[in-house]
């Protein structure tokens, strides 16, 4: 008879037992406090045991709701390796782009030879003082949400991201309670990941994943560097 699925409830207490101990064996290399290969080996043997028992009590499996955002660059790119490595498994994956759409990106190009296993729209204008038509932004948001609900409701799209949704969140082309209710619309094995500056507290407060990219330097402030193919587009 196979066993009833663990209880979420139950595994913080014992994972943050592992965790500290994880974190005073440390990573190793020159961190390890052991001088001798032998004392050095030791504490990995034991750092591994450890690895090997956080890894046996995570074994939930569920549709992520994973967020990027902040004001550094990297956040389409996190969402992106997402795609590649889905399609890499044979999933198929929808990708919903706001606000951009005046222009094909890159990577819209590379990953056409997966064909229909990728759906890719970018249901955008372009940025707000390009379009310079808030009506008709906003309209083409609603569009875009429209047609990100189908993908979020299709059992076959492993993956959905929606690339700058939170930029349209922030600019008020989007109401967060429709973001809520969409991502309530996903099969329970879909991962969903959405991009932008500005993700709202009550979005963050959904997500499984949240990472938030920091601007450290960027060469189109410091230098006057324009955006170049490849690397911004």
């Amino acid at each position: 008879m196979s066993q009833p699925p663990a209880d979420p409830s139950e595994a913080p207490a014992a994972a943050t037992a592992l965790d500290a101990v994880a974190a005073e064996l440390g990573p190793g290399g020159d961190l390890a406090p052991e001088g001798d290969a032998d004392g050095y080996r030791r504490r990995m043997a034991r750092r591994k045991e450890v690895q090997q028992q956080r890894v046996g009590e995570r074994n939930l499996e569920k549709g992520l709701v994973l967020v990027f955002t902040g004001d550094g660059k990297g956040k389409t790119t996190a969402a992106l390796g997402l795609v590649l490595r889905t399609l890499g498994h044979g999933d198929a994956v929808a990708v919903v782009q706001f606000i951009k759409g005046g222009w094909q990106p890159g990577e819209a190009k590379a990953l056409d030879l997966f064909g229909d296993a990728l759906a890719w729209h970018a249901l955008g204008e372009g940025f707000t003082w390009e379009t310079q038509d808030r009506e008709r932004d906003r309209a083409l948001v609603q569009a875009a949400w429209e047609q990100s609900c189908r993908y979020l409701a299709d059992p076959s799209r492993k993956l959905v991201v929606l690339d700058e949704v939170n930029v349209a969140l922030k600019l008020g082309y989007l109401a967060l309670e429709q973001v809520l209710e969409g991502l309530a619309l996903r099969p329970e094995l879909t991962h969903v990941a959405l991009t932008g500056r500005g993700a709202p507290p009550g979005l963050v407060e959904r997500a499984d994943l949240v990472t938030e990219m920091k601007l450290v330097r960027h060469p189109f402030r410091e230098q006057g560097v324009k955006a170049q193919r490849g690397i911004e587009f």
